[in-house]
C-alpha cells in the first residue's frame, strides 16, 4: 500500500515536471483575476491599500514558511540579488496601484489596459509571419476590449496605466528570476515577496489595521493572498521556466478575456457582444501562435 502511494506520488511529480508551460499559465490566468475579484468585495470592510498589504504580507508569510529563501541568499551573486530586489519592489508598488485602480474602474478595464505595454514584449519575440499574424489578431481583440471599456475616473486610469507598466516590468524580471542558477524559480519568488512586503508596509500597512479586529475580513485577506499572490505567481514561475518570454507575453493577452469572464461570474459585470467577439479574437491569436525556443 505504501509503495503504491509512493509510486502514485512520484508519477504525479513527473507529470508536474514535464507539463507544458501553457498548462501552468492557465492556472495563473484564472487566479490572477479571481483573487482581485473577491478583493473588490472586501473593499467594503478594508481600504484598497489595506487589501494590497494583506495580500502581499500574508503571501510573504506563506512563502517564508514554505521555501525559507534566506538559506540560499548567500550563494546568489550581486546581479541576481539586484534582480530579486527589483522584482520585489515592482511587486509591492504594482499591487498597490492595481488595487487602487480596481477600486475605481471595472476589473476588465484594468485588465485590458494592463496588456498594452506587454504588446511590445510579445512583438520583440515575433520572428515568423505566423506569429506576427497571431500577435496582430490578439492585439485587435484586446484593442476592442480596451476601446469599449477605456472610460472612468481619470485618476483610476492613471493608476491602471502605472500598474500596466509595472506588470510588463514584472514579466521581464520574473522571467530572469525563473532562470537564476541560485535562488531561482519559486525560491527567488519567495525572496522577492519578502522584499515586496517591506516595500508595501509603509504604503498600505496602516490601512490594514481594521482587518485585525474583523475575523471575516482577515479570513478573506488570507484567501485573497493565496489566490492572488501564491497560486498565480508560482504558476508564472513554472510557466516562465518553460516558455520564451515573448510567448508568455502573448499568452498574457488571454488575461483581459479571463478578467471579463471572472467579472461576469463574481461581480456580475456582463460583457457586450463586441467584447465577446474581442475575447474570441484573443483566444484565436494565442491558439495560432507557435512557440519558439528562446525569447
Amino acid at each position: 500500500m505504501v509503495s503504491h502511494v509512493h509510486r502514485r506520488n512520484a508519477s504525479f511529480r513527473v507529470r508536474l515536471a514535464t507539463a507544458p508551460g501553457y498548462s501552468y499559465f492557465v492556472g495563473s490566468a484564472v487566479f490572477h483575476y479571481l483573487g482581485p475579484a473577491f478583493a473588490v468585495l472586501l473593499f467594503a470592510r478594508v481600504a484598497p491599500l489595506g487589501v494590497a498589504w494583506l495580500r502581499i504580507a500574508i503571501a510573504a508569510v506563506v512563502y517564508a514558511a514554505w521555501r525559507r529563501p534566506w538559506h540560499d541568499w548567500r550563494f546568489l551573486d550581486r546581479p541576481g540579488r539586484l534582480t530579486i530586489i527589483a522584482m520585489g519592489v515592482t511587486l509591492g508598488v504594482m499591487n498597490a496601484c492595481f488595487y487602487l485602480a480596481i477600486a475605481r474602474l471595472p476589473l476588465a478595464t484594468v485588465a485590458a489596459i494592463e496588456f498594452l505595454p506587454v504588446i511590445a514584449l510579445a512583438a520583440l519575440g515575433t520572428r515568423t509571419i505566423r506569429n506576427g499574424v497571431a500577435l496582430a489578431i490578439a492585439v485587435v481583440g484586446v484593442y476592442l476590449l480596451t476601446g469599449v471599456q477605456l472610460h472612468g475616473e481619470p485618476f483610476g486610469l492613471l493608476l491602471a496605466f502605472c500598474n500596466a507598466g509595472l506588470f510588463a516590468l514584472y514579466i521581464v524580471l520574473a522571467h530572469r528570476v525563473a532562470r537564476l542558477d541560485h535562488l531561482g524559480g519559486i525560491d527567488g519568488l519567495a525572496a522577492a515577496m519578502l522584499v515586496a512586503a517591506v516595500v508595501v508596509t509603509p504604503i498600505g500597512g496602516w490601512s490594514a489595521v481594521p482587518a485585525f479586529a474583523d475575523r471575516v475580513a482577515l479570513a478573506a485577506g488570507v484567501g485573497v493572498a493565496v489566490s492572488s499572490s501564491v497560486i498565480p505567481y508560482v504558476c508564472d514561475q513554472l510557466a516562465m521556466a518553460r516558455m520564451a518570454r515573448s510567448t508568455y507575453a502573448l499568452f498574457v493577452s488571454l488575461r483581459p478575456a479571463t478578467a471579463t469572464v471572472v467579472g461576469v461570474v463574481v461581480l456580475a459585470q456582463l460583457p457586450t457582444p463586441i467584447e465577446v467577439v474581442a475575447i474570441a479574437l484573443v483566444i484565436g491569436g494565442v491558439a495560432l501562435h507557435q512557440e519558439r525556443l528562446s525569447a
